[in-house]
């Protein structure tokens, strides 16, 4: 098996989104995008409690022809949309959209986490979709942490948010062949991760410090593989955790 060759490797810069300071890996300076993912930001702050929930988040807004998908690591995200779905996903859960011909959605904590504060972390990251599918109905669907299979070993493990991987069939429906993984290692740990070659392929840090195929990376790096091998070997110089996408 071919080690996947490292592309490019992407400091994350701050982005203001309404008044909002985020981490954006994706677009970059002189990528537009990695096909299919259009976009990722990196939310992660404290919230100072005392806040009525409209006032955090973000309010509503329309998306069409993509996927706005949601991975939350602390606290917690309420979803409302104008198909009348509203749930709540919490740490280790995902908030999975297809925005089809049209929706409209809120994201925001929860009503009792904006009154109490607290640590509120997650990553968006948006899926282009296929042209035969960008004018589908739109879905939505909360995925839980204990919804999310997940294989552990020795120092790390990883979630399976979408895809087939080492057998195990994560629950997200996509448009399209990809691999979708949450994954956390220990320092002076390894680990591999086999992905196929045809598929473009990225790993964002959100914290920590990986050697990928002899590459270093820290936290908020994005790091971009190519097309030409399958295998990735991971070893943690810190506690780290990361995302996997690949499609």
């Amino acid at each position: 098996m071919n080690d996947k060759k490292i592309l490019r490797v992407i400091p994350a810069e701050k982005v203001n989104m309404g008044g909002i300071i985020l981490d954006q890996p994706l677009p970059a300076s002189g990528i537009d995008q990695i096909d299919p993912f259009l976009l990722i930001h990196h939310w992660d702050s404290e919230l100072p409690g005392g806040q009525h929930q409209r006032d955090v988040g973000v309010g509503p807004h329309p998306h069409r022809g993509f996927s706005p998908v949601t991975f939350v690591f602390k606290g917690d995200l309420q979803h409302r949309d104008s198909l009348g779905n509203d749930a709540t996903v919490t740490s280790g859960g995902t908030q999975w959209m297809h925005a089809g011909r049209g929706i409209t959605h809120s994201e925001r904590p929860s009503a009792a986490m904006a009154e109490s504060g607290g640590p509120l972390e997650f990553i968006q990251f948006w899926v282009n979709s296929p042209a035969a599918h960008k004018m589908d109905n739109a879905f939505y669907l909360p995925l839980s942490n204990e919804e999310t299979p997940r294989i552990e070993d020795e120092g790390y493990h990883l979630a399976i948010v979408a895809g087939i991987y080492e057998g195990v069939k994560g629950p997200a429906p996509t448009l399209s062949p990809m691999t979708l993984l949450r994954g956390g290692i220990k320092a002076d740990f390894s680990c591999e991760v086999s992905l196929p070659s045809s598929f473009n392929t990225m790993i964002y840090l959100l914290d920590g410090e990986l050697q990928i195929n002899n590459i270093e990376a820290r936290a908020k790096d994005l790091v971009q593989l190519g097309q030409d091998g399958e295998a990735i070997s991971i070893l943690a110089k810190k506690d780290t955790r990361f995302i996997v996408l690949s499609g």
